[in-house]
């Protein structure tokens, strides 16, 4: 058999699969083919959305479930034998694998990531592909795992028809947390962004290490209620004969694994600290979720506890480690050992990607200086001063401006027909959230009438609000669908169907800025949650871009007129200024109150004017973009396009080559915004009627601009036509027409025949084999067509 007629899979299943079976790896167990390891970026076009690529490793070798070892990458005979290695580098770096093989179907070449000296890379005949106890001695070697180590890192996970496997990145952060703690590391940190599912790995972790009696006795702290509550009945539930929940302060010991709000085991007093009423060598595994919020200051809640079971190995999980510009969770865990990212997640499919729209509005940019005497609607005479965004809605409210904000999301959300998309607008206080909600009950009379529960208020002091917050979470409830909050919402809120995010509140905290956010990256496709969007009236996107975390939003439009649209790189202090702080605390409950800012203007706390006759308007107009890089995109989208598309193609003929060897002109498209050039947009901005050929000739390359009917014409203008009978004219004809209209992309594919502009000439089948002889030269008549629509004269 001649092995350079073989494909690559032929050369898998005939020559490497039974080399590696030979060395002992069980085919049913221990191999697994064509892994998906990434959903594929989700991509959006406008109103269309898609997704990109799966990354795919050919080969994994595991010695265990989730314990890979190797991977292979396989290439037909017609390459050498090392071809794959650098693709199978880039995954084992990825996946966190320590042993890389490319192979031909001749023979392997092994790359050992174990190794930092000597020979890394060596060639392998077929038979003398290694076992699996091989490879596993040489990784315990590295590893340096003694036998008791050993027995806790390969224990299993826990399965169900119930439980999901874990995606790559959890395997990595479950497996990573658990070898170092058999190795005695004390102090763990996971860094891992909202949506990526920290709770579903710290079960894992925590099942591992009690299953394997590694640890025997769990503390499991939050600082929230429902973060207890969905913990215990959600990600544990397989455990639930082994938790105890700490309630009124009473310490149940008969279980091994307890559950705790970090103020039900602290007080003021002796007495209230019930954390005192357990050894301190009691607990041997304490886990702080959200451990951000608890703070790593040396006063904080969770460090007093901490400090008390000094002993106990503790894992930190978060989001957002950095605590303030001074303070971080890392001076107390150390380094992450693991770090998965917004970023990350978007770019391979697990997050749902986000619009960003910025408001200018007039008052915002301008500021408000009240004439000399002027006084609010309750005759309270304002301070003369000059007020600013910091001001509205906290000392100064400008009730039009809070009537634009409504008019402004009521209006995007009716011209979008997404009036039943689950929304959250984050508001100053309790007090602008409740202002907010009768707006927008005015702005959306017709579907409040129908259900009173379409706008709620959910604040800590709303106990009818808080009641609805389980509804406005789960996806088959249809209402709540537009609540108004202060802090309630940006933590803690497993809201995978939101798709519109509101800010309209100061925000001087990234670690806030990212909570938020999360509120809206998780995804669920079987609602048409694909995406989120970020209505942004306060400026506060601009201030927090983290090209290393966070990724950049799919496009970011400062709306400064008063269109409604159809779909940072400033040093930022993490700390609350002391004037700007809200009385906010968790009750020993773990229930969110929110201090009142003051609502009653006869019993403020401090001076709160309200004025109900300045008027207010969104002026401007700019659309702004954040690169790969993370940063934000100042110049216009002409030069940017212009710069990233000389990066893909150095000059025009490379871009001509390039163009004429893709056959399908759309997969070069969707290459190019992948890579964050924004062809539609600029399509938008040119206002030609040109598809991606003349946009890219002529914004980068200074080509005369011709619209697809001047192409189309100039082919009509040369008879080209002549050459096919009657039939294949008229077809080729309405192709070209189908282009003139809506662009290549939309005759490339012979579905187009389908059609019903087509339905005269017979179906599909008929108009391939009747008027043009076959498939084959159908698709060479298109071909051709194509070839000869991009001819440069």
């Amino acid at each position: 058999m001649d092995k350079k007629k073989l494909s690559e899979r032929d050369i898998i299943t005939k020559y490497i699969i039974p080399a590696v079976e030979k060395a002992g790896w069980d085919r049913n167990k221990q191999i697994r083919e064509e892994v998906n390891f990434t959903d594929g970026r989700i991509i959006v076009r406008k109103k269309i959305v898609t997704r990109g690529k799966r990354k795919r490793a050919d080969i994994i070798l595991y010695y265990k479930s989730n314990i890979p070892l190797a991977i292979i990458e396989a290439k037909d005979n017609n390459h050498s034998i090392g071809y794959g290695m650098q693709q199978g580098l880039n995954y084992g770096e990825i996946l966190d694998i320590p042993f890389i093989y490319s192979s031909n179907g001749d023979g392997f070449i092994e790359h050992d990531r174990t190794k930092k000296e000597g020979i890394l890379e060596r060639e392998l005949k077929l038979e003398e592909f290694p076992s699996p106890e091989e490879l596993w001695n040489r990784y315990k070697a590295y590893k340096g795992l003694t036998k008791d180590q050993e027995n806790v890192v390969t224990h299993n996970y826990y399965y169900d028809q119930d439980t999901f496997p874990p995606r790559y990145y959890q395997r990595i952060a479950i497996n990573r947390a658990v070898e170092a703690i058999a190795q005695g590391q004390n102090r763990i940190l996971l860094v891992m962004a909202t949506g990526t599912g920290k709770t579903y790995t710290a079960f894992q972790i925590v099942y591992k290490l009690f299953k394997s009696v590694a640890k025997k006795r769990i503390l499991y702290l939050a600082d929230r209620n429902i973060l207890i509550n969905q913990t215990i009945i959600g990600d544990f539930k397989p455990l639930k004969e082994n938790i105890n929940k700490i309630q009124k302060r009473i310490a149940d010991k008969s279980r091994e694994i307890q559950f705790a709000l970090y103020q039900s085991l602290t007080g003021e007093t002796e007495e209230k600290k019930v954390f005192k009423k357990f050894s301190r060598d009691y607990f041997d595994l304490i886990i702080i979720d959200e451990c951000h919020r608890g703070s790593a200051k040396d006063d904080s809640a969770w460090r007093e506890i901490l400090d008390h079971f000094e002993s106990a190995t503790k894992i930190g999980l978060t989001a957002t480690p950095k605590e303030t510009k001074d303070v971080s969770n890392i001076d107390y865990f150390g380094d992450p050992i693991f770090t998965y990212s917004l970023k990350q997640g978007i770019e391979d499919g697990f997050l749902a990607p986000y619009k960003v729209i910025r408001v200018g509005i007039d008052r915002d940019l301008e500021g408000y200086r009240p004439e000399k005497g002027k006084r609010d609607k309750y005759g309270k005479e304002l301070e003369d001063r000059i007020y600013n965004k910091k001001d509205y809605d906290k000392t100064l409210v400008l009730e039009k401006r809070t009537e634009l904000v409504a008019k402004y999301v009521s209006d995007y959300l009716k011209k979008n027909d997404k009036r039943m998309a689950k929304s959250i607008f984050f508001c100053t206080d309790i007090d602008h959230a409740e202002r907010m909600r009768k707006v927008l009950i005015n702005e959306n009379a017709d579907l409040y009438s129908k259900n009173p529960k379409y706008i709620m208020k959910i604040t800590g002091d709303d106990d009818e609000g808080k009641a609805e917050l389980e509804n406005f979470i789960i996806p088959s409830e249809d209402y709540p669908v537009l609540v108004t909050t202060s802090k309630l919402l940006t933590t803690g809120v497993d809201c995978k169907t939101c798709q519109f995010i509101i800010i309209d509140s100061e925000i001087n905290s990234m670690i806030e800025f990212k909570q938020i956010l999360g509120r809206g990256t998780r995804i669920r496709e079987d609602y048409g949650k694909m995406y989120f969007t970020l209505i942004d009236f306060r400026d506060v996107s601009r201030l927090f871009a983290d090209k290393d975390f966070d990724g950049e939003p799919v496009k970011v439009k400062d709306v400064t007129s008063d269109e409604v649209p159809d779909e940072n790189d400033e040093e930022i202090d993490d700390t609350y200024e002391e004037e700007e702080k809200k009385e906010t605390s968790y009750g020993e409950s773990g229930e969110y109150t929110e201090g009142e800012t003051i609502s009653d203007p006869s019993g403020e706390k401090r001076k709160k004017y309200y004025v109900d006759d300045v008027e207010v308007k969104v002026i401007n107009d700019r659309v702004q973009y954040y690169g790969n890089d993370g940063k934000l995109i100042t110049e216009s989208l002409v030069d940017y396009t212009k710069k990233n598309i000389k990066k893909e193609f150095a000059s025009l003929d490379e871009f001509l080559r390039k163009w004429s060897e893709t056959d399908k002109k759309e997969e070069l498209r969707l290459h190019l915004e992948e890579e964050g050039i924004f062809l539609e947009d600029l399509e938008d901005e040119v206002g030609k009627d040109m598809d991606t050929f003349d946009l890219i000739c002529h914004i980068a390359f200074d080509m005369p601009a011709l619209t697809r009917k001047e192409r189309a014409n100039n082919i009509k203008k040369r008879n080209y036509f002549a050459k096919y009978g009657d039939s294949a004219r008229r077809v080729l004809e309405k192709l070209l027409d189908k282009y003139s209209n809506e662009g290549i992309e939309n005759i490339e594919d012979i579905k187009v025949l389908k059609l019903p502009d087509f339905k005269e000439f017979g179906s599909q089948l008929e108009i391939v084999k009747k008027v043009f002889g076959g498939k084959k030269k159908y698709e060479e008549a298109v071909k051709e067509l194509v070839k000869e629509l991009y001819t440069i004269a």
